[in-house]
């Protein structure tokens, strides 16, 4: 099987253990997208065990805290698709009334233009989130 995610990072990687990681992803229109990713290949979140998922669940509660810190979006989507790349990971998306999108999904037909002045200031955010979400997810974690 030639699985993306098992065998890339699938962005810069901001915080991972034996279990998981989490990625910055390279999005253009959504600088702060993160996906937590399980590191061993699973397909389906039912593929893990209780403990597993509730790990997974943590990391997810701990990388929407520290963009909700750090970029102030107006929402958080979270979504686990799997459709093109059938690996658990879970998207955690930093929404604004004026992104690509809003108030549709970002994989939706765009709905405007956002400007690249604004998009480089949210860029300039998304840098920070490597020390928030160590923060964030030592403590999820426990």
């Amino acid at each position: 099987m030639d699985c993306f995610f098992c065998r890339e990072d699938g962005g810069d990687v901001l915080w991972q253990d034996d279990s998981l990681r989490v990625v910055l992803a390279d999005e253009h229109d959504y600088p702060g997208l993160c996906r937590v990713i399980w590191n061993a290949h699973a397909a389906e979140f039912s593929d893990l065990s209780a403990g597993e998922r509730d790990r997974v669940m943590k990391a997810v509660y701990g990388v929407e805290r520290a963009i909700r810190r750090v970029m102030q979006p107006a929402k958080v989507n979270l979504a686990s698709l799997g459709n093109q790349v059938p690996h658990v990971h879970w998207h955690v998306i930093p929404r604004y009334s004026n992104d690509a999108h809003f108030p549709l999904p970002i994989w939706a037909p765009r709905q405007r233009t956002v400007s690249e002045v604004m998009l480089s200031s949210r860029r300039a955010q998304a840098t920070l989130l490597r020390e928030a979400v160590r923060q964030e997810i030592e403590q999820a974690l426990g």
